[in-house]
């Protein structure tokens, strides 16, 4: 089983570094496929209040905004739960089209009640697919029984997540007939 994680200390700096690793990857021609979540500042409340959170569906898009306005005061979950199982949907789909890298932004609350991208992680693992997760701290336990504790916890840097990613995909590749991702200029 190849599973990973990342976690990263700053708000919204996991989203940043596994969103220049899918494009990373993509430009190296790997076949990624999953989400990575983009986060804008909202304009009407400005770079205090609570961004627009969407997610890209690898590779190709589309995007859709996962977040729910509640205002700028509301301190609930404002993930949109219909959204986000439209974007499991979209992975789940290209999932089964084939790929060599699953990327999940986050295992999140949902995840860790066992919905949202659960499922499609644990395909992707059936499937002998390499599986990239953001976590944070909330989640952690939840992910670590949901793994058996065999996930292998990697530096929140996209230098440290390539040579986890290279290490896993070089074998596919190779048996695809092509170069192994390191080796590609």
């Amino acid at each position: 089983m190849n599973i990973a994680y990342t976690m990263a200390p700053g708000r919204g700096d996991m989203d940043l570094i596994l969103a220049s690793l899918a494009a990373e990857l993509a430009a190296s021609g790997l076949r990624c496929c999953g989400t990575v979540q983009i986060n804008t500042v909202n304009p009407a409340y400005g770079t205090a209040g609570p961004c627009d959170m969407n997610v890209r569906v690898l590779p190709e898009g589309p995007v859709l905004r996962i977040s729910q306005d509640l205002g700028p005061s509301a301190r609930g979950c404002r993930l949109d739960p219909n959204v986000l199982e439209t974007a499991v949907g979209l992975v789940a789909e290209r999932l089964a089209q084939g790929a060599d890298l699953l990327i999940v932004n986050k295992f999140g609350k949902h995840e860790a009640e066992g919905r949202g991208f659960r499922d499609v992680i644990a395909e992707a693992l059936a499937m002998d697919i390499p599986v990239l997760v953001g976590l944070n701290a909330l989640n952690r336990e939840a992910f670590e029984r949901f793994t058996e504790g065999l996930a292998i916890p990697l530096a929140p840097e996209t230098a440290a997540l390539r040579t986890w990613v290279d290490s896993v995909t070089a074998p596919l590749t190779q048996r695809a007939g092509a170069r192994p991702a390191q080796a590609m200029s």
